[in-house]
């Protein structure tokens, strides 16, 4: 596809570099869709009642809302392994082909040293690569905005007035 003749490029990547003493080390984030998260895990089903108005969801049944607390984090999961792809993390308990593994990229990070806090930035790195947010929308147009003055300086019409004229006397003030 193309907009503008322009070929639509693949998500930015965004990164973060945690210092670790005399070395960093780069966590890499790309934008996910989640098609295929729906198609291995889906979306879980209230248990129904059956009254005399109708079938009725038990939505505040105890063990629906268990299920879908671990959807929930099996679907953050999924967007946090999936993200961090471009990093070649090798996971310790994460299985890529094991949805039930896939919550569990939290307690690796902590497994191998990383506090509380680099957790969180790593989290938030990966739902920056996956949001689009008001800065990212202002920096674009702002791009854009200095691309498009650029050009219109780029015009080939004269931008100041000729020093002296070539022939003819001075025009009577």
């Amino acid at each position: 596809m193309k907009i503008n003749g322009q070929e639509v490029a693949k998500p930015v990547e965004e990164f973060l570099v945690l210092p670790r003493g005399d070395e960093s080390i780069v966590f890499y984030a790309c934008a996910v869709e989640m098609d295929e998260f729906t198609k291995l895990c889906p979306e879980p089903k209230p248990p129904v009642k059956t009254t005399p108005k109708g079938v009725v969801p038990l939505l505040d049944d105890p063990g629906y809302k268990q299920i879908v607390a671990n959807y929930g984090e099996q679907r953050l999961g999924y967007l946090v392994v999936n993200s961090l792809a471009p990093s070649n993390i090798e996971w310790d308990t994460v299985k890529l082909d094991n949805p039930a593994s896939w919550a569990s990229w939290k307690d690796d990070l902590k497994a191998n040293h990383f506090t509380t806090v680099e957790v969180q930035r790593v989290l938030q790195l990966v739902l920056d690569a996956n949001c689009l947010n008001e800065a990212k929308i202002e920096r674009a147009r702002a791009d854009f905005l200095r691309g498009k003055a650029a050009a219109s300086e780029a015009t080939t019409s004269q931008n100041s007035e000729q020093p002296s004229t070539p022939s003819g006397e001075p025009a009577a003030v």
